[in-house]
């Protein structure tokens, strides 16, 4: 066995939740997306936790997926890690690549469901990471925990664009 992987029937069952993909030439290495949207800029924080875009990142099934398949070519060349380098070097390069899309978009998943938290909540960073990491639930869980525990800012995020215009009252 070349790479430690989950359980295959997990990872099957993980990416048949998934939407498949045509090629793209230019992300070659993604065969499937979420079919979860995302909302417009405008929806609400709740809105967003509830429509799933917080949820764990499905780069990491297709991932496992593509180690599952680099473990089948290992079996099939007997352990000959220089024929596997040699013949399947884009099925390498595609792990690599869907390892490195993983941590990106759980760092940015958790970057802003965490500004989404303090902009929503009266509460620091510290509040937050100690609230979060005792926390044992779903992120709507942990929201409607916070609703109860901090006050609510209801900061809208800010707005791009020209500045309404003043009025003066002469």
């Amino acid at each position: 066995m070349l790479f430690k992987t989950s359980d295959p029937q997990i990872v099957a069952k993980e990416i048949s939740k998934l939407q498949p993909l045509n090629y793209n030439r230019f992300k070659w290495w993604r065969r499937f997306d979420s079919k979860v949207k995302p909302l417009p800029r405008g929806a609400k924080f709740i809105d967003r936790i509830k429509n799933g875009e917080y949820e764990f990142s499905h780069y990491y099934w297709q991932w496992k997926l593509s180690e599952i398949e680099l473990n089948e070519l290992h079996k099939k060349y007997r352990g000959n890690i220089q024929t596997l380098l040699e013949n399947n070097s884009v099925d390498l390069a595609r792990r690599k690549r869907l390892i490195e899309d993983f941590e990106k978009d759980e760092n940015d998943r958790l970057k802003t469901l965490q500004d989404g938290f303090l902009r929503e909540f009266e509460m620091t960073k510290e509040e937050y990471y100690s609230h979060i990491e005792e926390f044992d639930g779903t992120i709507e869980d942990f929201y409607l925990y916070c609703l109860k525990t901090f006050d609510r800012t209801g900061k809208q995020p800010e707005k791009r664009g020209r500045p309404k215009k003043q009025v003066y009252d002469s």
